[in-house]
C-alpha cells in the first residue's frame, strides 16, 4: 500500500490528474527517502507538467513562508527543461546557504540556456546583498564578485545575462562596479541601460542621483519606472519633486513605484503629497499612499530621539 506522499508522487506523474495545492503543500520538507522516490519518477513526467509543478510550488512557497520545497528545487536544477531549471532557481530565492553560491556560479557560466544563466545571475544577487551587509564571508564575496564581473565583461555573453549580472553585483562597492554601471548606462543596448539605472539604485551611491533624475523625462516607460525605484533606493530628499511628478505618470506602475519611493525617501514634502494621495480617485493609489505613509511612520518610530 502506498503512503500518502507516494500517492501524491504517482498523481504528479499522471498528466490527466489535476494539480491540487493541498497535495503539493504536503511535499514541503520532504524526507530524503521520499525525495528519492520523486527523483525516480520525475524524468518520466512530461516537460509541460514539470513546469506546472515547479511553478505551483514556487507560488505556494511565496504565499506561505512555512512551506519549504528547497530540496525539490535543488533537484530541478539539473532538469532537462530550461524553464524548469530557471523556475527552480527562482524558488530558491530565500535560500541563503553558501553552498548554493558555487552551484549558481557554475550555472551562470555553463548552462546552455541564456534564460537559466540569467536566472542564476539574479539568484546571486541575494548573496551580494548579504555581502554588502557584512553577513557573508569575504572568501564567498570575492568568488561571487569575480564571477559576476567576468560575465559583465564577456561581450560574447547574451545581453540578458550580462544585465542580470550587473544588477546582482551592484550592491558591492568598488571602482570596478561603478565603472561597469557607467559603461552599461552609456551602452547602445537599451536593456543594459535600463539595468544600469536599476543598478545605480542598488549601488546606493548618491553620486548617481543626477544621472537618475536626468532620465525621469525619458520616453521609455521602463526607464522611468526604474528611475522611481532607484530614487527610493537612494532615499535622497532632493529626488522628491521628481518623484511627485512621476506619481502623476500616465503609467500606473510608475505611479505606484514613485509613491513607494516617496515612502522610502521621507521628508515633509513627501509626507504632505502622500497625504493628498489618500483622496485620489484611484483606490489602488490610495492604498499605495497609505502603505507609504505607514512606512514613513515606522521609520520615524525607529529613529533615535536625538
Amino acid at each position: 500500500m502506498l503512503s500518502p506522499i507516494e500517492e501524491i508522487i504517482t498523481q504528479l506523474a499522471d498528466s490527466s490528474k489535476p494539480l491540487l495545492n493541498s497535495s503539493l503543500a504536503d511535499l514541503s520538507n520532504i524526507t530524503t527517502e521520499k525525495l528519492n522516490s520523486l527523483k525516480e519518477v520525475w524524468p518520466t513526467i512530461e516537460s509541460q507538467r514539470r513546469r506546472q509543478i515547479v511553478s505551483r510550488l514556487v507560488e505556494l512557497a511565496e504565499d506561505n513562508f512555512e512551506l519549504d520545497f528547497d530540496s525539490i528545487f535543488k533537484n530541478c536544477l539539473s532538469d532537462q527543461d530550461a524553464e524548469v531549471r530557471s523556475k527552480a532557481i527562482e524558488g530558491l530565492w530565500e535560500n541563503e546557504e553558501p553552498s548554493l553560491i558555487h552551484t549558481l556560479i557554475a550555472i551562470m557560466e555553463q548552462d546552455n540556456s541564456k534564460l537559466v544563466q540569467a536566472a542564476a545571475a539574479t539568484g546571486l544577487g541575494k548573496f551580494t546583498t548579504l555581502a554588502a551587509q557584512k553577513k557573508l564571508r569575504p572568501a564567498y564575496t570575492l568568488k561571487i564578485y569575480r564571477a559576476l564581473l567576468a560575465v559583465i565583461d564577456d561581450r560574447n555573453k547574451p545581453a540578458e545575462v550580462r544585465r542580470r549580472a550587473l544588477e546582482a553585483i551592484a550592491p558591492l562597492d568598488s571602482p570596478e562596479v561603478e565603472k561597469a554601471i557607467g559603461e552599461a548606462y552609456r551602452s547602445s543596448n537599451r536593456t543594459l541601460r535600463v539595468s544600469a539605472i536599476y543598478a545605480m539604485g542598488r549601488n546606493g551611491n548618491p553620486s548617481w542621483l543626477s544621472i537618475i533624475l536626468d532620465e525621469a523625462g525619458s520616453p521609455d516607460t521602463e526607464i522611468r519606472y526604474e528611475v522611481a525605484r532607484a530614487c527610493g533606493e537612494l532615499g535622497e530628499e532632493e529626488a522628491v519633486p521628481c518623484l511627485i511628478n512621476l506619481a502623476a505618470d500616465p503609467d500606473i506602475e510608475i505611479q505606484l513605484a514613485a509613491i513607494e519611493a516617496l515612502g522610502q525617501t521621507g521628508g515633509t514634502e513627501a509626507k504632505n503629497f502622500l497625504e493628498q494621495c489618500l483622496d485620489a480617485s484611484n483606490e489602488v493609489v490610495q492604498q499605495a499612499a497609505e502603505q507609504a505613509l505607514n512606512e514613513l511612520q515606522a521609520e520615524g518610530e525607529d529613529s533615535p530621539p536625538f
